[in-house]
């Protein structure tokens, strides 16, 4: 299976599907993750420095590429630099994930979290750390270490305020959307700064694949809730990272190419919309 891909506005192509790995830090559950997701198509692998896999993932893909006849340059990778390595310690975070990655440069490195971990979310540094943390990322986007450079977690407010300062702009938004966190200022925001909006937790954490109306969705199609709520999301050109230590539910999560949701379904699904988040962090009242 090909999976489609969207073009960055850093002129790089990133797969609308990779596999999310946040929680996968055994060894062996992961390396069985990552064979099911490149046997299934699958070339995006979403890290960061937080989730304590990088070097891991470095690993396993080492082991795996060579099996499935790949190497490095077929696979897009996407870290995160950690909240608690903003600002000063930004290069030495950078360094860091490259070198426990193994690579000798990431796809895709976004700045993980608009605050600095520590401080307290009124504190006016915040802001001067993100834009140390930006300026840092844009010199390893320049030297050709990073391929392209965004954020995750910010608020309108805070891409807004680095829209006004950056050199070069955020080429992807990572955030939390599915149909009941449905996100349309953020996306109307990134839509009109031609920012790639890519998705995480979209399927509530598992609480989505329950939801009445994505259950009669998915009969009425022949597909799985899953499928549904994944399906939502790419039919609107967000890119989409699943998580499962399930090789069989890594598969499934890949079939999303090969049907299209009614108008009535997707709004439907839209209807859902209620500002629930399954990712409890807030960052709305981080300064």
């Amino acid at each position: 299976m090909i999976v489609p891909s969207v073009m960055l506005k850093s002129g790089v192509q990133m797969p609308l599907l990779g596999l999310g790995t946040y929680k996968l830090q055994d060894h062996e559950q992961l390396k069985g993750s990552v064979s099911s997701a490149l046997q299934a198509g699958y070339r995006a692998f979403d890290t960061a420095a937080v989730y304590e896999n990088e070097a891991l993932l470095g690993q396993v893909l080492k082991e795996l590429l060579p099996m499935y006849g790949l190497n490095r340059k077929d696979v897009f990778i996407i870290s995160k630099l950690a909240p608690f390595d903003h600002g000063p310690k930004a290069k030495e975070g950078c360094l860091r994930s490259l070198e426990q990655l193994d690579c000798e440069y990431i796809d895709l490195y976004l700045v993980h979290w608009p605050g600095m971990q520590g401080l307290d979310p009124l504190d006016s540094r915040h802001s001067e750390y993100r834009a140390q943390s930006w300026a840092t990322l844009e010199e390893f986007y320049a030297s050709g270490r990073f391929k392209a450079i965004g954020v995750s977690n910010y608020t309108s407010k805070h891409i807004r305020e680095l829209l006004m300062s950056c050199h070069v702009p955020p080429a992807v938004f990572q955030m939390e959307c599915q149909p009941k966190l449905i996100q349309r200022e953020l996306r109307d925001l990134c839509m009109e700064t031609g920012i790639h909006f890519q998705a995480y937790s979209s399927l509530g954490k598992g609480a989505l694949l329950k939801e009445p109306e994505v259950m009669d969705i998915g009969r009425s199609c022949g597909r799985t809730p899953a499928q549904v709520l994944l399906r939502w999301a790419v039919q609107q050109g967000i890119s989409i990272l699943p998580r499962s230590s399930k090789p069989s539910r890594v598969q499934e999560n890949a079939q999303v190419f090969d049907f299209e949701l009614s108008e009535k379904d997707m709004m439907r699904l839209d209807a859902l919309n209620c500002g629930a988040r399954f990712c409890k962090r807030d960052s709305s009242n981080i300064a």
